[in-house]
């Protein structure tokens, strides 16, 4: 922790944890702002659900755009541009007449969340390379923020439903106060010099490139699937109370938080190929408990299963893929691209569902991806353990 007694880089760590806590309240509000939204504003599931994957399509935008964006008017210019986006989205919710105001609002926070995640991680990485405990620490605060909201949003809704829209002006001034925190961070170098990335396409004849591809894409299904339509799924068909459905995101998320760490914490005590079919068979378990139960008390062990289970998925499948990135380092980028379309398709896929056939329905579509993704976790496994022999 050498860095933090340099003033400037004290200054840089502690604005971009305190943004990176705020980027997690004002990027996953939208999962717990949508029931509320959906009532007034009189939207069928089917539109709900294309709002929530255009939020996933905005934050895939901004990996490619808040990367090439600094190399022309520098980190900090760029950064304040994207953030912009958070404060714009809820004015356009708040005072929006029209539904495209809430398309464009829900695009409009994916595209500041990507951004916010790649300056953040970038600049807690260059304050201490190769400190593990800064990034994971980093992410923490992210979970945080992600719980504080629904419980701030039950809080607001006590007196009566319409305290959304209050909800909504507070996320307003915390975007706002996202943006403040951003021209408040000192930059020492602000120049961003553009990148010659190398490598073939030799991946594409690595099975390892498909069937990690194929682990993240359903996993990215099943996490967007259930975050984005979880509370209006429990708040539709009256298995929980209304309050009770939205701490659920909250619960969720702590849970995400403990599985992080945890799993950071184990793949230093054994092997990452008996670690990940654990997650996987812990996913599909404890999704059917979250989606068959009818008891509060089971509903709730199925969401902290469903989130612990989940958190450490996404970390431990890319990091079976390091070798392949290593040596091919564009490959990256098409495993992220591919897998992220996932994260876009399931809400939409949900949602139709639902217009059609109900919530439940709907919903329990996140039965076969889990179940796909178990199988791709334990091909994926097998794998490696055949090239490891």
């Amino acid at each position: 922790m050498d860095f933090l007694q340099d003033k400037i880089k004290k200054k840089q760590f502690l604005c971009n944890y305190s943004v990176f806590l705020l980027n997690g309240m004002l990027a996953l509000s939208i999962g717990s702002l949508l029931p509320f939204i959906r009532d007034a504003r009189g939207l069928d599931y089917a539109f709900c659900g294309l709002i929530v994957s255009l939020h996933s399509v905005g934050n895939l935008f901004s990996s490619f755009t808040a990367g090439l964006l600094p190399v022309a008017i520098g980190r900090k210019k760029s950064i304040l541009f994207f953030n912009l986006f958070f404060a714009l989205s809820y004015v356009l919710i708040i005072f929006g007449n029209h539904n495209w105001c809430i398309a464009m609002a829900f695009f409009l926070t994916g595209v500041a969340r990507g951004a916010t995640s790649n300056f953040c991680n970038t600049a807690i990485n260059s304050l201490a390379p190769g400190k593990a405990w800064t990034i994971n620490g980093l992410h923490a605060m992210f979970s945080v923020g992600a719980f504080l909201f629904p419980i701030l949003l039950t809080l607001f809704t006590a007196t009566g439903e319409s305290g959304w829209i209050t909800a909504c002006y507070f996320m307003l001034a915390m975007g706002i106060l996202s943006w403040i925190l951003y021209a408040m961070i000192p930059m020492e170098n602000d120049r961003v010099e553009k990148e010659k990335k190398g490598g073939s396409f030799g991946f594409f004849s690595e099975p390892l490139f498909y069937l990690c591809v194929a682990t993240l894409f359903f996993y990215l299904c099943a996490e967007q699937g259930v975050i984005g339509w979880m509370i209006t799924y429990f708040k539709d068909t009256g298995f929980l109370p209304a309050s009770l459905s939205q701490m659920t995101a909250s619960v969720l998320w702590v849970m995400i938080l403990a599985g992080r760490l945890t799993t950071a914490w184990l793949s230093t005590r054994m092997q990452k190929e008996k670690l990940l079919p654990i997650m996987g068979v812990g996913l599909v378990c404890f999704f059917f408990l979250l989606l068959f139960s009818r008891s509060t008390v089971w509903i709730v062990i199925g969401i902290m299963g469903f989130g612990y289970s989940m958190a450490g998925i996404y970390p431990t499948t890319v990091s079976f893929a390091g070798n392949l990135i290593e040596k091919y380092p564009i490959a990256w980028s098409f495993i992220l691209t591919i897998a992220s379309i996932g994260s876009i398709v399931m809400p939409s896929i949900i949602g139709k569902i639902a217009e059609t056939a109900g919530i439940f329905y709907g919903m329990g579509s996140i039965v076969v991806v889990v179940f796909i993704d178990m199988v791709c976790i334990l091909a994926l496994v097998r794998y490696l353990k055949k090239q490891n022999q």
